[in-house]
């Protein structure tokens, strides 16, 4: 009975049931041409040498490929294995770590004074959103060779958070944590400003350009007038670019962009109250907010009323066409709600005394959209809960609320996301890099299966759960190399350790000290990089489409 009470719920807002050259050959035959005796023989003696050669390098690359047979062996996930799934951490976590740092090749930065010019980069969207574009725009200036200006934050989204970048990240950080990679400068210098005939070209680049396009196009203009701003930079860059400029995104994401010391300690002040209470916590970042929703075209049976308040604000994205909310459900396109989420949590395995945090803005239809999630996990908080009269100084603004959620989410054993917005792909970006377990619902099997949850019984639910969620956990080796957005898998910058290394502490006993290492982000230089999976070719430029900002 008390798990046929997890099903249904009396106000549930869920939508049941009801309610992817060749040349063409020649068919003639080819003349046949006599061979004299000298060339024969220096042909065979050539074919020698290169047989030589090439047998000498397959002696001295033999350890090396011995190792990786014996790698992929120890350490890629069996995909036919149906055992339990340990919910709170991965057992493969030991294997890996994160490996951000520079090459000894990576040459240094160009100096201010010998550089191609002073780029101005304005960000684009909400706090996570601007994040990803401020890590690309550190590398779009390191291609150029040009003097990055600290980036402006976007005041115009939908919030209207007036905040800068030095009320968000500790500037000063993240102008000498970059210092050997780019130059890095509060503003342009007022000198050089004044002598300028003509104020700064502005310029938006196509969504993807590859590091080609901004050495065509963008590098001439910056030579020419000495100043170029790049507006709306938001995923201006392909994801598939050179390794050790993938490197260098992953120290301006997961390193250089370190908050302000206000917000981190409040941040850390919460993550510690979590820890009190419980010995590990969940964090869930709901994305339910009305925009959000209305952007998405979604609807959590709210009824006229809620249609009516989500149409009107979808009015603001002109391009969006009309949408069938119930098929988008259906096909995994829709966030889900609260009480799928928790029926999805408690399925995996999750009991109703895990303690969760819940990051999110505000949430469509408030404290009643958010019970049916409360009364499965009674262990409920939220900033506003835990943090008190602290959060008021930061109540005025969004990105440094997000910022906190930013925080608590990323010390969190387990980090679930709804919908993979910006700040999900992020987290599980920099969670990759130390491999803590984040789970990402299988919208598109896990939509139908909920919407017919009343057609079966709660164990046969739970074992669903389990068989469409496996390849969604947060697993090291669970997304392929070069799929999706470089911020969400940094695949450049996630290094598996040497068998012969993981075979040594398993004879020592050593496991668990291999555990906290990697997720300590271990950042030893000479280990081999993983990532010997074929890659997607790189994404050319591509118009700007609607992106809902996160």
């Amino acid at each position: 009975m008390a798990n046929k009470a997890l099903f249904h719920y009396q106000n549930g807002s869920v939508v049941s049931n009801r309610h992817v050259f060749g040349r063409p050959r020649s068919s003639a035959a080819s003349q046949r041409k006599q061979i004299s005796m000298p060339l024969l023989c220096g042909m065979m003696l050539f074919c020698l040498g290169m047989l030589s050669l090439f047998t000498g390098q397959m002696a001295s690359n033999l350890d090396r490929y011995s190792q990786r047979f014996m790698k992929q062996s120890l350490f890629n996930l069996d995909e036919n294995n149906r055992g339990p799934i340990d919910i709170w951490k991965s057992e493969y976590a030991k294997y890996f770590y994160g490996c951000s740092v520079r090459s000894a090749t990576f040459p240094d930065a160009i100096s201010e004074q010998s550089s191609n010019g002073y780029l101005l980069i304005a960000a684009s969207g909400g706090l996570n959103q601007q994040r990803t574009g401020i890590s690309d725009a550190v590398v779009v200036a390191r291609i150029l060779n040009a003097t990055l200006v600290v980036p402006e934050l976007d005041h115009n989204s939908y919030w209207k958070d007036d905040s800068d970048f030095v009320n968000i990240f500790d500037v000063d950080w993240f102008i000498s944590y970059l210092a050997k990679d780019v130059t890095v400068v509060k503003r342009v210098p007022d000198k050089f400003m004044r002598s300028m005939e003509k104020p700064p070209y502005t310029m938006r680049v196509p969504r993807k350009s590859a590091p080609e396009y901004y050495l065509d196009q963008v590098l001439p203009i910056l030579k020419r007038r000495h100043v170029l701003q790049l507006t709306k930079f938001d995923y201006r860059l392909a994801n598939n670019i050179d390794e050790d400029l993938q490197k260098l995104r992953c120290r301006a994401n997961f390193h250089a962009l370190r908050f302000t010391e206000p917000i981190q300690a409040l941040g850390q002040k919460l993550v510690m109250k979590m820890r009190q209470m419980a010995n590990h916590f969940m964090a869930v970042h709901l994305r339910l907010e009305p925009d959000m929703l209305a952007f998405s075209g979604c609807y959590i049976g709210g009824g006229d009323k809620e249609r009516y308040e989500l149409r009107e604000i979808r009015k603001r994205w002109e391009t969006l066409p009309d949408i069938d909310a119930v098929g988008e459900r259906r096909r995994g396109k829709c966030p889900l709600t609260p009480h799928e989420v928790g029926l999805m949590l408690r399925a995996l395995g999750f009991e109703n005394d895990t303690y969760i945090y819940v990051a999110s803005g505000e949430i469509y239809g408030g404290e009643e959209t958010l019970e049916p999630l409360k009364d499965l996990f009674p262990n409920f908080y939220t900033k506003e809960i835990l943090a008190n009269d602290d959060l008021k100084p930061f109540l005025p603004f969004s990105s440094c609320l997000a910022a906190i959620d930013y925080i608590v989410c990323d010390e969190s054993d387990v980090f679930v996301t709804n919908n993979n917005g910006n700040m999900a792909k992020i987290l599980a970006g920099r969670r990759y890099m130390g491999h803590k377990r984040t789970i990402r619902p299988n919208a598109r099997r896990l939509s139908p299966l909920l919407m017919e949850r009343d057609q079966m019984d709660w164990d046969t639910f739970a074992q669903k759960v389990k068989a469409v969620q496996r390849g969604f956990m947060g697993e090291p080796d669970e997304m392929r190399a070069g799929r999706g957005e470089f911020h969400e898998y940094p695949y450049s910058c996630i290094c598996e350790k040497p068998a012969s290394d993981i075979i040594a502490a398993g004879n020592n006993g050593g496991g668990d000290g291999d555990h906290h290492q990697s997720q300590q982000f271990k950042e030893n230089e000479g280990l081999r990089k993983r990532s010997n999976e074929e890659e997607e070719p790189v994404l050319g430029a591509k118009e700007d489409k609607d992106v809902f900002p996160d």
